[in-house]
C-alpha cells in the first residue's frame, strides 16, 4: 500500500490503537467485539437477514474487526456461498497495527489470518469459500460515487462525527442510498443529529436505538422501498 495513505496510529494502553490524525479510537476501549455486534449486525437485523449473495458495504475499514464480526456470524447462519463486502478505506493501518489490534479480540483474531495476509500484499480484493471482500481505497466521496454496486446492508462506522465530518455529509449519505437495495438497511454507533437529517434526506426511515455501553443512543435506517 505504498502509494496510498497511511493510517497514524499511537497506542493506549498498549492495546487500543488511536488515529492521531482525527483523535479517535478505532473501537471501544470496553468491548469492540461487543460493540460491533450490537451496533452493527444488531442494528442491521443480521444474522437473520443473511441470505445467499448478501453484500455488507461499509465506510471505514478500520481494524477490519466489524467485516470479521460479519464472517463469523455468517459462518455460525450456515449459508451457502460466499458474503459479499466492499469497505471503502481513505487512511488504511499497515497489516501489522490491524494484526496488533484484533489481538484483543481472540475470537475475531483467530479467523482473521488470510485478510490480514491479503492486507499486508496489498490487496484490493479478497475470495474464500465463504467471503468475497473488496477494498476500495481512496476520499469515499469520490470513490463511492463511482461505485457500481449496491448492498443489503451499510455499516457506517467513520471516526466521530465532530472529527471527521466529511465521512458523515449529506452528500455522501444521498451516496449510501443511492447504493443501498430497495428496502437495505444501515446502523451506526452516532446519534448526530445531522447524521440523521442527511440519511432522511436520502429516504431512509430513521430510528434512534439504544447505544452500546455509555452510549446513551446509535442510528439505524432502513431505505423506503
Amino acid at each position: 500500500m505504498s502509494q496510498r495513505q497511511r493510517a497514524d496510529i499511537e497506542w493506549k494502553d498498549g492495546a487500543v490503537p488511536v488515529a492521531t490524525r482525527f483523535d479517535d479510537p478505532y473501537f471501544s476501549i470496553a468491548d469492540g467485539l461487543a460493540e460491533t455486534r450490537h451496533v452493527f449486525l444488531t442494528g442491521n437485523d443480521l444474522p437473520a437477514r443473511f441470505t445467499p449473495g448478501f453484500r455488507i458495504a461499509e465506510l471505514g475499514i478500520g481494524t477490519g474487526l466489524n467485516l470479521l464480526a460479519a464472517l463469523i456470524a455468517w459462518r455460525a447462519a450456515g449459508v451457502a456461498g460466499p458474503l459479499r463486502y466492499t469497505g471503502f478505506e481513505a487512511f488504511p493501518m499497515d497489516a501489522g497495527d490491524m494484526d496488533r489490534a484484533l489481538r484483543a479480540f481472540p475470537e475475531a483474531h483467530a479467523v482473521a489470518g488470510p485478510l490480514v495476509d491479503a492486507w499486508r500484499a496489498g490487496a484490493t480484493r479478497f475470495q474464500s469459500d465463504d467471503l468475497d471482500a473488496e477494498f476500495i481505497f481512496g476520499d469515499a466521496r469520490e470513490t463511492l460515487p463511482r461505485w457500481a454496486g449496491r448492498a443489503e446492508a451499510w455499516f457506517l462506522d467513520g471516526f466521530a462525527p465532530a472529527k471527521n465530518p466529511e465521512l458523515w455529509s449529506p452528500e455522501l449519505m444521498a451516496q449510501v442510498a443511492a447504493h443501498t437495495v430497495p428496502g437495505g438497511t444501515a446502523a451506526t454507533y452516532t446519534a448526530a443529529g445531522f447524521v440523521r437529517r442527511g440519511l432522511a434526506e436520502g429516504r431512509f426511515e430513521v430510528e434512534r436505538r439504544p447505544g452500546f455501553g455509555r452510549k446513551r443512543h446509535m442510528t439505524v435506517a432502513r431505505l423506503s422501498a
